[in-house]
């Protein structure tokens, strides 16, 4: 069964999303402190998640 062809922006937009979080969150680590190392690490632990969420799912 063939799958009908995807446009480019859903394709993209997972990809897109993590890519833009994690620019956020380095920026957040190198310009400051507090708040800011805070949302760091809750933005670069994004792609780490979601790296685990897809092994964990292919595996099953």
């Amino acid at each position: 069964m063939k799958r009908p062809p995807q446009r480019p922006r859903t394709i993209f937009a997972a990809p897109l999303a993590i890519g833009l979080l994690s620019l956020v969150g380095l920026v957040g680590a190198l310009t400051g402190d507090g708040v800011r190392d805070a949302l760091s690490w809750a933005t670069l632990a994004v792609p780490v998640a979601v790296v685990g969420w897809a092994l964990r799912v292919r595996r099953s």
